[in-house]
């Protein structure tokens, strides 16, 4: 596929950048962009979805996507992608920003793969011109039960696409208790540019182990074999509710919360600061990530239980920026190393063993931290090996 000029082919990315215009968001994709282009792809990114999108000060949805432009162009021009992306509001009254609707049809015709990460981007006939179609699901279970209970619409949306990949790195193990039918599940995980998160912070002694968060969602519970499984983070955080007081180490949540609960929080030792103007600038964002002295976090059920293999996108950006992490087992541990920069925790005991190994050495566990990144995570090495299971 290399042509002349070294380039190895067109390739889009779907997203959802432009829909959920937050931070976390933001560098999900562009790590997955900058990879790609380093790798010599001619990389674009597009939105073309019927979904009105989602305005992050108002809490709602709306057709009118020009304040989410307006938030995000700047960010994908700051780093080499003007010209090379679209919006496409598929909806009666939306509307075509960046490339014209000429032109994104003509990438449709060119390309020669496109990566539908968080399978965001649903497929209509223009899509299917492009040959190589490529499914990247950013969050394993709910697809694999859908398919298992013969969801027809979830089977077609799967069976458009030539070969699929799960941040689910554990599904098909005889450990793992997620039903795998109909399709195969490649592993892939999160790819980090590194670069953009070079640490210039020397970490104070009164920073804290922090996490960016939602506290609760809502309407994504599903239940199998007569089980619920939850799709919230708040369940899992109330099993460890006592943990500031456990240790003289700080902790802090970055999220939205109802006053009743954040009373609750507070009460038990956490340290609160709201979310929203954190998640809407991506330096500020950076920086706080940068600034923490790690992070601790929990993950939801419906990747805990059933013994997944995820991991977040989120937690790759801490060990990136060199700070250890403490996060919840989904049984990632049998695929990246644990026990020095990050580590896995099934009960209370486990995480206060993580906090004094890491107290006990904290620089070494922040050289860990990025030496696990560069080694697992670096945007070259997860996007390569891909695209070279994917025949690119």
């Amino acid at each position: 596929m290399t042509d002349k000029r070294g380039v190895k082919g067109k390739v889009i990315v779907f997203g959802i950048i432009f829909w959920y215009p937050l931070a976390g968001v933001t560098y999900q994709f562009l790590h997955y962009l900058i990879g790609l282009r380093r790798l010599g792809y001619d990389v674009y990114y597009v939105e073309d979805s019927g979904r009105w999108v989602y305005h992050a000060e108002s809490y709602e949805f709306t057709p009118d996507a020009s304040d989410n432009i307006a938030a995000v162009a700047p960010i994908l021009k700051a780093h080499g992608f003007e010209g090379k992306w679209a919006f496409r509001g598929n909806y009666p009254g939306g509307k075509c920003y960046g490339m014209t609707e000429e032109d994104l049809l003509k990438l449709y015709r060119e390309a020669d793969a496109f990566l539908n990460v968080t399978a965001s981007q649903e497929l209509r006939e223009e899509h299917l011109a492009c040959p190589r179609r490529i499914y990247v699901e950013t969050d394993p279970f709910a697809v694999q039960i859908k398919v298992a209970q013969g969801d027809q619409p979830t089977i077609e949306a799967l069976a458009a696409h030539d070969i699929h990949f799960s941040f689910g790195e554990n599904l098909g193990s005889p450990d793992c208790g997620v039903p795998v039918e109909r399709f195969t599940w490649l592993p892939t995980r999160q790819p980090v540019a590194l670069e953009l998160w070079e640490n210039p912070y020397e970490p104070s002694a009164t920073s804290a182990y922090s996490t960016i968060t939602t506290w609760h969602n809502k309407g994504k519970d599903l239940t199998f074999q007569g089980e619920v499984y939850y799709w919230t983070k708040d369940r899992e955080f109330l099993r460890f509710i006592d943990l500031p007081q456990r240790r003289t180490a700080h902790f802090e949540l970055a999220v939205v919360l109802d006053e009743p609960t954040e009373r609750l929080l507070r009460t038990h030792g956490w340290n609160i600061v709201h979310s929203l103007p954190i998640s809407q600038d991506i330096d500020r964002y950076r920086t706080y990530i940068q600034r923490s002295r790690g992070e601790f976090t929990v993950a939801k059920d419906q990747v805990v239980r059933p013994r997944t293999g995820w991991f977040s996108d989120r937690t790759c950006c801490y060990l990136a920026a060199g700070r250890p992490v403490i996060t919840q087992e989904t049984g990632f541990s049998k695929f990246l190393p644990t026990g020095k920069g990050l580590f896995g925790f099934r009960t209370m005991e486990d995480i206060l063993a993580a906090v004094d190994v890491i107290e006990s050495d904290y620089a070494g566990s922040c050289r860990a931290a990025r030496e696990i990144a560069a080694e697992y995570f670096a945007a070259e090495k997860v996007l390569g090996s891909l695209m070279a299971r994917a025949g690119l």
